[in-house]
């Protein structure tokens, strides 16, 4: 008789397709390494029967339209060596971003809206796998000080097969770099020219991911897209810096957060054309601050958002 299964024994397996919805058997190799996992492994809709019958009582659903939700951090690094794609690189390209390599340099992933790639990714949670195919995903980066910078990931699949496994994947985090946690000396913010001193900074690239069931055809489409974000400011003099002015003239202007200092894990999110939102007045140990939400606004389209590793 099998016994309990543990709830941290899990793993990811991330692969792109070749074709959409078509398994592309990711291994060990193509691990997703995240943190903070919720995992919901059948979403659909409940169809009641409604039969007309001699008798009152529940009559049972039929699911349809069926698929997986599964959402979890990633650590925002690098991959250790300039100009080699991290292994986080899989699930930027099912968000809608294309990867672009220059050889000992540089990676940057930019936003795309036609033939957005898809993967197929293996959630194993203690030797039982759910396979989930047709992936599409959204990502949001954020930095806090004193803390790694994650990227949030909402992710849904079409539903394959659930099935026993003998054992767990061989996942090592080879590949992976240790990422280095938010301060004055790893982080660098501008944002409208302004070199910031900040609290934090939220990032979302708010794709909509829509599953489509028709005749004929099922997938999961991104169908939108509305990049925004939330900054928290040190409040400066507004000679320094005014943030009211900027809100209330819808000023836009861009924003710049470089994360790390040595080559091959340095991430860099940029934004060319940011309007501020309406500022919101606080206080952290008796310091004032601006909570400043944030619209990333595409300049000549499809750049609303870039990141760049490097």
């Amino acid at each position: 008789m099998a016994g309990p299964r543990r709830w941290r024994k899990l793993a990811m397996l991330h692969k792109i397709e070749t074709t959409y919805g078509t398994d592309a058997t990711p291994v060990a190799a193509n691990a997703i390494i995240g943190t903070n996992v919720s995992f919901t492994p059948i979403e659909g809709q409940e169809v009641s029967r409604d039969l007309l019958l001699p008798y009152m009582g529940n009559q049972g659903v039929v699911l349809a339209g069926i698929y997986a939700r599964l959402e979890f951090d990633i650590e925002i690094a690098g991959s250790g060596v300039a100009g080699t794609a991290p292994k986080w690189g899989s699930i930027a390209r099912v968000a809608g971003m294309s990867e672009t390599i220059v050889a000992t340099t540089s990676v940057t992933y930019q936003i795309v809206e036609d033939a957005i790639e898809s993967g197929s990714l293996y959630f194993i949670h203690d030797k039982v796998q759910h396979v989930l195919l047709g992936g599409q995903a959204s990502i949001a980066p954020s930095f806090t000080p004193s803390a790694i910078p994650r990227f949030r990931v909402s992710y849904l699949g079409l539903l394959g097969q659930i099935t026993d496994l003998g054992a767990m994947p061989a996942v090592t985090q080879a590949g992976w770099a240790t990422p280095k946690h938010v301060s004055k000396a790893n982080t660098q913010m501008s944002l409208h020219g302004w070199s910031s001193v900040a609290e934090s900074i939220a990032l979302d690239l708010g794709n909509v991911l829509t599953p489509r069931f028709l005749i004929g055809d099922e997938k999961i489409l991104i169908s939108d897209r509305s990049c925004t974000g939330t900054a928290v400011v040190e409040a400066r003099a507004l000679s320094e810096i005014n943030w009211f002015d900027r809100a209330i003239n819808r000023t836009r202007g861009a924003l710049t957060v470089t994360h790390g200092t040595q080559a091959g894990n340095i991430v860099e999110v940029t934004a060319p054309a940011v309007e501020i939102g309406k500022p919101s007045q606080g206080q952290t140990n008796g310091i004032m601050n601006y909570s400043l939400p944030l619209s990333l606004v595409p300049l000549s389209g499809l750049d609303e958002m870039k990141i760049v590793v490097k």
